[in-house]
């Protein structure tokens, strides 16, 4: 037994047993974890959306068609990376999946190190998205601690506002403008007005220079 980690989770879906076979046996030949579906349906009712993991699946399949689960997963909002298996009469069909969000197709009949790299890009495209959501959760806790008028400090504060001028949006004292911003840096762990900027953003790159007079407000 391998002790190799699992790379992330692979699912397969094709009404072809013969090809869900030797997929399953190439990819955890190279350690990933499969699961296989014999149908589009199957592996809707079953399928974690939470798991870090890739989709690879048949353009054309008997009952719902590898076309309509993408669908259904539009619809779910689902992140899922997809991935797919394509006949060479079918290229046109995958150009139309790609411009609905698949990552990318492979035509049958496949090489092993094709199926892989792909594969591989598809996972990493999975653990980012899933580190943006994680992320997104944590930013959206952290904005939850603040009271309604923090927040509408803290929208000042976003928009480049002076303290002198979020007093005079809000009708209060700077002194206690400076006791909200002093409240909102703790609640949201920011050391820097930067730091502050990043969250309530949701973004990782440098503040917009038109912020520089909030820094020093």
């Amino acid at each position: 037994m391998s002790l190799i980690p699992k790379k992330g989770t692979v699912y397969v879906v094709d009404d072809d047993e013969a090809v869900r076979d030797s997929v399953q046996w190439l990819l955890e030949g190279k350690d990933f974890r499969v699961r296989c579906f014999e149908s589009a349906e199957s592996f809707l009712s079953r399928f974690d959306p939470r798991e870090i993991a890739c989709l690879v699946v048949d353009i054309r399949m008997g009952g719902m068609s590898g076309l309509e689960l993408q669908d259904r997963l539009i619809e779910r909002k689902s992140p899922l990376p997809i991935v797919f298996i394509t006949g060479h009469g079918d290229v046109p069909m995958a150009v139309e999946t790609m411009k609905k969000g698949a990552l990318d197709f492979i035509q049958k009949p496949f090489k092993e190190d094709e199926l892989v790299a792909v594969v591989e890009r598809m996972l990493d495209r999975a653990k980012e998205v899933f580190a943006d959501s994680q992320q997104a959760a944590s930013r959206d806790a952290l904005l939850a601690k603040l009271t309604s008028r923090e927040a509408q400090v803290l929208e000042r504060i976003v928009a480049g506002r002076l303290n002198k001028q979020i007093a005079d949006d809000l009708g209060i004292s700077i002194k206690t403008v400076e006791a909200h911003r002093a409240n909102i840096m703790e609640k949201l762990n920011a050391n820097t007005v930067a730091d502050l900027l990043k969250i309530a953003l949701g973004q990782s790159h440098h503040a917009h220079p038109a912020h520089a007079a909030a820094a020093k407000a």
